[in-house]
């Protein structure tokens, strides 16, 4: 008998104290299920923005992500950065990754504009809304696209060029990848100039995913005929870099005018060096932030207004552009140090004043 009431006091203290463990269990489950719930209710009511680079390679790239994330903060949106490092593949698995996070809005910056028509509708699909930045995405039924006006770019370049250039001068041009829709644009703009001045443009090359040592390659394999050249017209700053370091190893460089795009440090530093003729300022700092302020607009659903559109060979995209601006050294101070994109000190550091 003792035995057994032993047992059966065994029995109840080991059930109470199972009792008591289980309601602690319980709730400490409910108590992180709580913090779970939300965790997702804060993030349902915040804007969530995806943002998909094809590479950080070229320098202003960095500069853009900043300016949209700070700004996107600012208007209470949380942003997904995803650089894809140069490969197309890459590019749409994170794009993929950043539709099943079911952000509101995807800002697509494409290696390749022909390649992510199934990716937007894919987006679409779930509610998600698409802006095309810096570069259209061809034939794909993108929501808004955000640039500068790249035509005007390469008209900038022709026309600077025409200020030191007779009729008749010969031109080279050193592009982009034609995987770019802006680079045609570019091109076309240039192109336009030279036309109405009478230039021979003498060749035509394009550098493969902007891979700027293409370019010095290039120059060094025709080298005979950039000694003939009056002027190189270059796809960025990037490219033009490598083309003045080409001409300089075969001692020409200063000779032959070089134009670029973007407003890069080091390039502004080559015109106040004369070794660059001209670049072509691009106010990244407008582009980013009108693109964060539209991306929170386009998550709220409100985008009534009229907007200019362009036909990316199957739709009419809205359109929003930002001016890009001539810089050459008469101008470098007010356009460049005085805007605040570079220092006066960083601009002018290989030059004495």
């Amino acid at each position: 008998m003792k035995k057994l009431s032993w047992t059966n006091k065994y029995r109840k203290g080991a059930l109470q104290l199972f009792s008591f463990l289980f309601m602690i269990l319980c709730l400490t489950g409910c108590g992180t299920s709580g913090r779970e719930v939300v965790d997702e209710k804060k993030d349902d009511t915040g804007i969530k923005i995806g943002f998909s680079v094809d590479s950080l390679v070229v320098e202003r790239w960095e500069k853009d992500r900043d300016i949209f994330v700070t700004k996107a903060g600012e208007l209470g949106a949380e942003v997904n950065f995803q650089n894809a490092s140069g490969s197309i593949e890459n590019q749409k698995k994170q794009i993929g990754y950043l539709i099943d996070r079911d952000v509101d809005v995807i800002v697509i910056v494409a290696g390749d504009s022909e390649m992510f028509s199934e990716e937007v509708e894919a987006a679409h699909k779930k509610g998600i809304k698409v802006i095309a930045y810096d570069r259209m995405l061809m034939n794909a039924d993108v929501d808004l696209y955000i640039s500068f006006d790249n035509t005007e770019v390469g008209r900038l370049m022709g026309e600077a060029f025409s200020e030191k250039l007779k009729k008749g001068a010969k031109v080279m041009m050193v592009n982009g990848p034609t995987t770019d829709n802006n680079v045609a644009l570019v091109s076309a703009g240039f192109e336009e100039v030279a036309g109405i001045n009478q230039w021979t443009i003498t060749d035509i090359s394009y550098t493969d995913g902007w891979k700027q040592e293409l370019a010095y390659d290039y120059i060094n394999e025709h080298i005979d005929m950039a000694k003939e050249a009056d002027a190189i017209m270059c796809g960025n700053d990037a490219i033009a870099g490598q083309v003045i370091s080409a001409l300089s190893e075969n001692r020409i460089v200063g000779d032959i005018l070089v134009a670029g795009q973007d407003a890069d440090l080091d390039a502004c530093q080559r015109v106040v060096e004369k070794t660059q003729f001209m670049t072509v300022y691009k106010p990244i700092d407008t582009l980013a932030e009108t693109a964060a302020k539209y991306a929170v607009r386009l998550a709220k659903g409100d985008l009534s207004e009229e907007l200019l559109t362009e036909n990316n060979g199957k739709y009419d995209i809205p359109c929003i552009y930002v001016t890009p601006y001539a810089v050459t050294i008469d101008n470098i101070d007010e356009m460049i140090i005085d805007s605040g994109f570079h220092m006066r000190s960083d601009v002018y550091l290989n030059v004495t004043q």
